[in-house]
């Protein structure tokens, strides 16, 4: 019995000295990674730099000088890491001219903080999970978008559009298919 209670005594010591190291080393390690990230902004998979590998979508528009618009909205919601992702996606990437014919200041108003959700509903639209090459469209045919509503294909003499936009040409990514297109495609609810 006395060994019993003697062995028991020991492991609750081992139990409690072990605990202890633990925790200094947990509170160690919590203070290393506090200072690590306080000194290093967290990044995502939009700023892992490769020159080698062929680019995903965000690098191909944000390499284009005709979607810089397009690149600037993605930035002002934090979308960037989310279309580097591996996906697939299709986009449907309006150029900069596309922008300019919305009308006077809606650009700037959904620029504006307060007005994101908007921006986050119309940049979904533009958004499908899956890699779709234009020779998939079927005249007719809905296209799911992440936003969760549905736009419309057309398919005429050899031309696509989508809602009534043309597609203008599309671009291979790694991780999809980017559809230039020649308006700005809104919600049905905008």
């Amino acid at each position: 019995m006395k060994k019993t209670i003697n062995l028991c005594i020991a492991f609750a010591i081992f139990a409690f000295v072990l605990a202890s190291c633990s925790s200094n080393t947990n509170t160690s390690n919590k203070e290393s990674n506090a200072s690590q990230t306080s000194s290093q902004p967290i990044q995502g998979q939009s700023a892992v730099v490769d020159d080698q590998s062929a680019n995903d979508i965000v690098k191909v528009a944000a390499s284009s000088k005709d979607h810089t618009t397009l690149v600037a909205a993605i930035k002002a919601v934090n979308y960037l890491d989310v279309l580097s992702n591996a996906g697939p996606f299709t986009v449907f990437a309006p150029t900069n001219a596309a922008f300019d014919a919305l009308p006077a200041g809606t650009l700037d108003n959904l620029l504006k903080p307060e007005n994101s959700d908007q921006l986050i509903d119309i940049l979904e639209y533009h958004v499908t999970t899956s890699s779709l090459k234009i020779e998939s469209f079927k005249d007719g045919q809905n296209v799911g978008m992440v936003n969760g509503g549905n736009a419309k294909m057309t398919v005429k003499d050899n031309k696509v559009q989508i809602n009534g936009a043309n597609i203008i040409t599309s671009i291979p990514a790694t991780n999809g298919m980017i559809h230039v297109i020649d308006a700005v495609l809104l919600p049905p609810n905008q």
